[in-house]
């Protein structure tokens, strides 16, 4: 005989389980339907997500910010002139635009280390949650001794577009930050995808992918940590991909208070 699902006050037994996960699970029931809260609860988070991907990249702000930390820092642009063309072509945001290919090309520095920021699917993570990311790295990257090339904000870019600004700078090693493709728990997941030698023509197989940084997933503290984890076995190991694989020890990661899920008053049925 399975539990009942409801209490005798009609509250939902399984209310216990939102404390664990985002996940839409222990709604409630009014009669054979959802209750009204938890239908309007999926519709704003569906705004929402609806909301980061059409979001534009505040990159005044962004390139302010990292030049008030000591940060050398470039403005790029992708092939997408807007962002109704960038979402309808999705290779046009993997090339840079006439006008980056030169402003790389006119530069006579080469660097151990590029960042490359990128709004892609969610610029929400990225204006929220991508400096202190960078600020890590970069310190992470100076204690290392490695060069490190001025910080590239592209505007419509993705992944792959960070493989032609990292092979400008003849980086061995390259970090995109990207906006990842929102979730209706999650519209502001920052993503890090990491590459050895970059080089135009590379496919997925060839990155490490670290997800969800975010206070609510992976926190920034946490996230530094393991990415300057695999950028030293990338820069020890000379590679990247499906060849190097995450064993980095959980001890190893800082200790990082994640933040506990809000609780919410099952609602009776209306």
């Amino acid at each position: 005989m399975s539990e009942p699902s409801e209490y005798p006050d009609g509250s939902d037994a399984w209310a216990f389980l939102r404390t664990h996960t985002a996940a839409r699970i222990a709604q409630g029931r009014a009669g054979n339907s959802l209750p009204t809260r938890a239908l309007l609860d999926f519709q704003l988070d569906h705004a929402r997500a609806r909301d980061a991907v059409h979001a534009t990249l505040d990159t005044r702000t962004l390139l302010a910010a990292l030049a008030q930390n000591n940060l050398d820092a470039l403005h790029l642009t992708s092939r997408a002139p807007d962002r109704i063309t960038y979402l309808k072509r999705p290779d046009l945001g993997r090339q840079l635009s006439d006008a980056s290919q030169a402003e790389l090309h006119h530069r006579d520095q080469e660097a151990t280390l590029v960042i490359v920021v990128a709004d892609g699917l969610s610029a929400t993570a990225v204006q929220q949650h991508a400096l202190p990311v960078v600020l890590g790295l970069a310190a992470g990257a100076r204690s290392r001794g490695w060069s490190l090339a001025p910080v590239c904000v592209v505007e419509q870019g993705r992944v792959a577009i960070g493989d032609a600004i990292g092979n400008a700078f003849g980086a061995s090693l390259l970090v995109v930050l990207i906006g990842e493709r929102p979730g209706l728990s999650s519209p502001d997941s920052l993503g890090a995808y990491l590459t050895y030698q970059p080089r135009p023509g590379l496919t997925d197989e060839s990155r490490n992918c670290v997800s969800n940084i975010r206070p609510e997933g992976f926190p920034a503290e946490a996230a530094v940590g393991k990415l300057l984890w695999l950028l030293d076995q990338m820069h020890t190991r000379q590679l990247s991909g499906v060849h190097l694989k995450d064993e980095m020890p959980t001890s190893a990661l800082p200790q990082t208070s994640f933040p506990a899920l809000p609780v919410q008053t099952p609602e009776t049925p209306d």
